[in-house]
């Protein structure tokens, strides 16, 4: 019984609008004060520090201060990956609701931040290079890097044996909500994120969790993943899965 008591707990605390809005950018992997929670959730602060605390105290959230601001973050991976899969079963099995599509929707379906790793048409499409480069192996069961696959996260500046001493999953699949198919989280997908925003191939758009591919990251993911973001912006098919991934060329 406790069990079911704490799952309607959590579920009451993610249902409720303003609570979901600012878990929802939250997931973006960043720190953000009470006033940016209140702003992005359209309630007020006094209001927004009240949903906050019932989140840390939940477990949901931590906060952190620093000098005489408070920053809220996401408590942790397991709590993300519960956010994303609550996403996608919205996504895929409730029927939709008729929205308007806007260019702030495309932007976050191009690519987007999940957590701490990248997601969307993009995310799906690296997720795709490596598979048919038989650098990752992804299942429903999680994912594995092949040897091929170190060397070639070696070269590319991802230093993964130095975290291997992390709690973290190192590598498993991640049902990416609006492209629904998977793209690659875990320890993996979370460094080649952080190595994409140290070489400046991607920049965050502010007050949102997508991103955008600079001038630099148009030819650092053509040269090093044989994808050019340019024809990425067309919507993908939903019918493909990584069984049959189509796969990338790199130019080498």
């Amino acid at each position: 019984m406790a069990a079911a008591a704490n799952m309607v707990e959590v579920a009451a605390l993610v249902g409720d609008t303003a609570r979901a809005t600012m878990l929802a950018a939250l997931m973006g992997g960043q720190s953000l004060t009470a006033t940016e929670l209140a702003f992005l959730a359209r309630v007020s602060r006094s209001t927004a520090s009240e949903h906050l605390a019932k989140l840390v105290n939940a477990r949901l959230l931590t906060v952190i201060s620093r000098r005489r601001f408070r920053y809220y973050r996401i408590a942790s991976p397991l709590v993300a990956r519960m956010l994303e899969s609550i996403k996608a079963v919205a996504a895929i099995e409730v029927p939709p609701r008729h929205q308007p599509r806007s260019a702030q929707d495309d932007a976050l379906r191009f690519a987007r931040t999940c957590y701490d790793h990248l997601a969307g048409r993009l995310g799906v499409a690296i997720a795709d290079a490596l598979i048919a480069r038989n650098f990752v192996v992804l299942s429903e069961d999680g994912g594995m890097v092949t040897n091929l696959g170190r060397r070639f996260l070696s070269d590319f500046g991802v230093d993964l044996a130095s975290e291997l001493r992390s709690n973290r999953i190192f590598c498993r699949a991640c049902l990416d909500w609006s492209e629904r198919r998977h793209h690659i989280a875990g320890l993996v997908g979370a460094q080649l994120l952080r190595r994409c925003f140290d070489l400046d191939w991607l920049a965050r758009d502010r007050d949102t969790r997508a991103v955008k591919v600079t001038p630099a990251g148009r030819t650092g993911l053509r040269d090093t993943f044989g994808l050019d973001p340019e024809t990425l912006t067309a919507a993908a098919p939903k019918t493909r899965d990584h069984a049959a991934p189509v796969a990338a060329r790199a130019r080498r």
